[in-house]
């Protein structure tokens, strides 16, 4: 069983996958770590963001372990690397690549299948998995995420301003929902969950609930 989780930038689908996929005993894959592995790559490698078929062969160097959640590049672990903050700067180059996305999505499937397993990540449920028995689309509002923003940003010892920083998610959003490739939109028969005034364990309580009645 497929159990596709998408959404928008800060509404918490990475680590509501995670605790979803340990809840029902579910392998978990996480999709944006395989295009930040890219990045990371190309950066590493000086390769140009122009030259597809250098980043596409890239692809074929990279080992990921489900159980661990660990990326490997060649022999050497990349887990942590594909975090650095260049890397979530220039990933951007490397997700609006339509040959990336459409080898990333056969990986994808291919990790996928035979297996139960929840994925999450832009255009799961709309693109890799339209046949996936259960499509979830998490979101909430721009000033629940910003909120959500601000205070984990604070307890860092950083201070933002809620405006500016609601400001800033409202147009990673529209430009989400115009890109041209791995567009952010729900797919058609996907339940669209708003977390919003939710504590992150009743939302996972919610939709351990929803996967159970898509098994029935």
């Amino acid at each position: 069983m497929v159990v596709t989780i998408d959404g928008p930038a800060g509404a918490g689908k990475s680590s509501v996958a995670r605790h979803l996929a340990a809840a029902l005993s579910f392998d978990l894959l996480d999709t944006g770590s395989m295009y930040r592995a890219v990045t990371l790559i190309a950066l590493r490698r000086n390769i140009a963001w122009s030259d597809t078929e250098q980043l596409v062969r890239a692809i074929d160097d990279l080992r990921l372990d489900l159980a661990s959640q660990r990326l490997w590049l060649n022999d050497t672990e990349i887990t942590s690397e594909i975090r650095l903050p260049e890397v979530t700067r220039q990933i951007r180059l490397v997700a609006g690549n339509t040959a990336i996305r459409q080898r990333l999505n056969e990986w994808q499937r291919k990790i996928a299948d035979g297996r139960d397993i929840v994925t999450e990540g832009r255009d799961q449920g709309s693109e890799v998995f339209p046949q996936a028995v259960c499509k979830i689309f998490l979101t909430a509002t721009a000033s629940e995420r910003a909120k959500r923003r601000v205070i984990q940003l604070q307890n860092g010892s950083e201070n933002l301003d809620f405006e500016l920083v609601k400001q800033e998610i409202e147009r990673r959003d529209e430009g989400d929902r115009q890109r041209e490739v791995g567009r952010l939109c729900p797919a058609q028969d996907a339940l669209q969950f708003c977390s919003d005034e939710l504590t992150e364990g009743e939302v996972v309580r919610a939709m351990v609930l929803i996967v159970q009645a898509r098994t029935v």
